[in-house]
């Protein structure tokens, strides 16, 4: 039902940024909700941030003042601005997309951030 592609993953030092880019493509449904979720090794996987099709935004406290989620529904992409970067950011960054009607469960293939001391 849709492609989601990311890029923008990488390594950065800490208190570095990174730009994540998730793009949703190839749809049959309006998409409602896109986000970031993250899980590092050994862990579970974690919310980052949401954005609905409205432009309201969910953080983790985790990233609260550091990451910031904007959305352009035009071309169905949504971006994740990672500022400050630390250590404990490090994982791998999921892409997701609810279609709505039960749909939620769209995932990409994953981003690697990984931050270093």
């Amino acid at each position: 039902q849709v492609l989601v592609e990311e890029s923008g993953g990488g390594l950065v030092q800490a208190g570095g940024s990174l730009r994540l880019s998730c793009r949703a493509t190839n749809n049959i449904f309006k998409i409602r909700d896109m986000g970031w979720y993250r899980q590092a090794p050994g862990k579970q996987r974690d919310l980052v941030a949401t954005i609905t099709s409205d432009g309201s935004t969910q953080y983790a406290e985790a990233v609260k003042g550091r990451f910031t989620l904007l959305r352009d529904n035009a071309k169905n992409t949504i971006f994740l601005q990672m500022d400050n970067l630390k250590p404990e950011d490090t994982a791998v960054y999921y892409c997701n997309v609810d279609l709505g009607y039960g749909l939620t469960q769209n995932w990409g293939q994953g981003t690697q951030v990984t931050v270093s001391s």
